[in-house]
């Protein structure tokens, strides 16, 4: 997709028809839009999403609310207002049009109502005609950009690191199956699913009774499993939802005097031991893969004791000498002579005591092999030792992390008590409400555990069935036909899930290391990102020699979700090249960015400056004054293509007016209104040259 143009009437600050902003594309790729704060920056980011999704950003307000003020007090009662966004866009050479619109009615008693909005779609014909297209806007829209990705490609920079709050964990790995295209697979896999439960329905209809009985056992054991899968998404929502009421209460407890300072203690206690935890879990993974890799050698020493007493009985032997070799021996006796000088005729004595080293001398081929087993036993020896240096060392982590822990967990519960007795009853209240909560997350938990291993016991059981059913011999051509189709959609079903498997894997490490190598360009810390299996990005640094979490800052949090969705765009863009999946086509993809700079420092936002025109084929970036200064604009200077400022009427009497220099040139960010009605004029920024 590449944006080409938005324009805008009666949209929030934007009174009647705006001039059409035109998108930069191409070598210089990037669009800059000045605003102040209130001016309109984050009313074009979310006109954007309005148009193709009908969705906002959480920093917008009021969204039943779009229809500009001063439109709707110009017209008469019962007049209709139009307030609507068009966007231009381009994909797969072919042109669009998109145009939201909604309708504002002023009553004679009644306020204002709003009607709901309707989308209009249109497609450039070859002949330079725009006609309707024959499927539907949304289906359109949502195969060329899926709805689940628009917050990748359109987003707050100021509040760019809630994309990874926990309860929006989930959204980005099915967001990710759209940007694979794993949902087309997921779909193949469920069409085989149920031809293969209609085919056994088949071989049932035509099987004996012993075939009916194991099908039928077979597909009871199937609807237990999928009632618990059912219910492990169930408890997952409500996990959530249990979740955001805890965050929303403990909020709650901050701002109510006298309690502030104990959620605020509590908050940075929890955080801990949730640290704490995870670095636990890490170390006792680490431990276990000693122990599963090397824990065999301790195992060994009694053998590699056993073996030194043969070797050194062989030595006390002489049958195994060190000084003295075979072939040294056997040629003195050849040359019948003696190193002292002595003849050492066949039949003599000197002769005779000679012969006897040979006999006693061992072969070089035992002796070497003795010497090299006596190398690779120390080896042994040593690892074992190691091994339980290591094992200590990872134990006595895991203790101190379990005595810290049952320390910040003594101190929560204290909080809690002077919580629930406090005399505030609105506090203690408060309390009791949060120990409902996490009383309740801790019965899903269990729940859910205990679903996870019944569900497992059932998959071997539905396993063995099925093994069951396809060895039982069939009597009629009929069941056999049957059952080998059925095992043909099975082996599909495999394989078919291997497949996604594999892809999901491959890219999700591709993306890390993309991730991690963006965050590296920008961030001046030594911190690793990581992306979990279930796609939950955390900050790992190195200590003691080993990987643990980082209470990242928010402006790291910024800079690592900046990178994730730099790494998203540029894995997919490159991933759509090279694999032709069957996803939508990402080869080229537009950022519209609000703030991304926030409240960082100069050198990060000299790094992100520098990083994000290189990010996406196509920039929009919304900024502020105070965000465009310095360094923001020596670094993005050779990218931009377009620029325009939004200059915001106040009908405030003697308003404080403000402007911008870009260029040679002064625009105005602030001026005083012509009417009594605040409003936002567009203004393109034409520099020399």
């Amino acid at each position: 997709m590449k944006l080409l143009s938005i324009r805008l009437c009666n949209f929030r600050q934007f009174y009647g028809k705006t001039p059409e902003i035109f998108l930069a594309h191409r070598e210089r790729n990037t669009t800059i839009i000045h605003g102040n704060n209130g001016s309109g920056k984050t009313t074009i980011l979310n006109a954007f999403t309005w148009v193709l999704y009908e969705k906002f950003s959480a920093a917008f307000a009021s969204v039943d609310k779009l229809v500009n003020k001063r439109a709707i007090a110009e017209v008469a009662p019962g007049e209709p207002v139009e307030c609507w966004v068009e966007i231009g866009f381009e994909h797969d050479s072919k042109k669009y049009k998109a145009k939201r619109l909604c309708r504002a009615y002023k009553g004679d008693t009644i306020g204002i109502e709003h009607s709901k909005s309707e989308l209009y779609l249109q497609v450039a014909g070859d002949d330079g005609c725009w006609l309707l297209p024959q499927q539907h806007p949304d289906d359109i829209i949502g195969r060329i950009l899926p709805a689940s990705l628009h917050q990748y490609f359109f987003f707050d920079g100021e509040r760019i690191e809630q994309i990874f709050r926990d309860d929006k964990k989930s959204e980005i790995a099915e967001a990710t199956k759209d940007l694979l295209g794993l949902k087309v697979l997921d779909r193949s896999i469920e069409h085989l699913k149920n031809a293969k439960r209609t085919l056994e329905e088949e071989l049932a209809a035509i099987g004996d009774t012993e075939t009916r009985n194991l099908l039928r056992e077979k597909e009871n054991t199937e609807q237990r499993s999928e009632a618990l899968s059912k219910r492990q998404s169930e408890i997952d929502k409500e996990l959530e939802n249990q979740n955001d009421l805890k965050r929303e209460i403990s909020g709650l407890l901050l701002k109510l005097g006298g309690a502030e300072e104990l959620q605020q203690l509590r908050d940075r206690l929890e955080a801990e031991a949730v640290s704490i935890r995870s670095q636990l879990q890490q170390t006792k993974n680490v431990r276990n893969r000693v122990i599963s890799t090397r824990g065999y050698t301790v195992f060994l020493l009694e053998i590699t004791a056993g073996f030194r007493v043969i070797v050194n009985d062989l030595r006390s032997k002489g049958e195994l000498p060190t000084g003295i070799k075979r072939t040294f021996v056997k040629e003195l006796l050849e040359r019948e002579r003696c190193i002292c000088g002595t003849e050492l005729t066949n039949g003599s004595h000197p002769h005779a005591l000679v012969q006897e080293w040979m006999e006693r001398s061992g072969t070089p081929d035992v002796e070497e092999t003795a010497i090299r087993m006596e190398s690779q036993i120390n080896e042994i020896d040593q690892q074992a030792t190691e091994f339980w240096q290591e094992v200590d060392q990872q134990q006595e982590k895991i203790n101190k992390d379990r005595i810290e822990l049952s320390r910040i967990e003594t101190q929560l519960d204290d909080i809690k008590k002077k919580l629930l007795t406090y005399p505030d009853e609105n506090i203690s209240n408060l309390q009791k409400r949060l120990d409902g909560i996490e009383e309740r997350i801790r019965e899903l938990i269990l729940e859910k555990g205990a679903n996870k291993q019944k569900i497992e016991t059932l998959k071997t059981e539905i396993e063995a069935k099925a093994k069951q059913i396809a060895k039982y011999r069939m009597k009629e051509d009929k069941q056999a036909i049957a059952q080998r189709r059925i095992t043909a959609t099975q082996d599909a079903i495999e394989r078919l899930t291997e497949v996604r498997t594999g892809l999901d894997q491959q890219f999700r490490l591709q993306l890390e290391k993309r991730v991690q190598e963006i965050f590296s360009q920008i961030s001046f810390t030594p911190y690793i990102p990581n992306l979990s299996e279930k796609y939950e990005l955390t900050l790992l640094d190195v200590v003691s020699g080993e990987l643990a979490p980082v209470a990242a800052s928010t402006g790291e949090n910024q800079i690592l979700s900046l990178s994730f969705i730099g790494g998203i765009i540029d894995r997919v863009r490159e991933w759509s090249q090279k694999n032709a999946l069957m996803g939508p086509d990402s080869s080229t993809l537009p950022v519209v960015m609000d703030s991304p700079f926030g409240s960082l420092d100069e050198i990060y936002r000299r790094q992100i400056a520098k990083t994000i025109p290189k990010l996406a084929n196509q920039l929009v970036v919304l900024v502020t004054k105070t965000q465009w200064r310095g360094e923001v604009a020596q670094e993005m200077a050779t990218h931009i293509g377009k620029e325009y400022v939004l200059s915001y009427n106040s009908p405030k009497p003697n308003c404080e007016v403000d402007v911008i220099e870009l260029g040679s040139e002064f625009y105005p960010l602030v001026r005083q209104s012509s009417s009594e009605f605040e409003y936002t004029e567009i203004i393109e920024v034409r520099r020399d040259g």
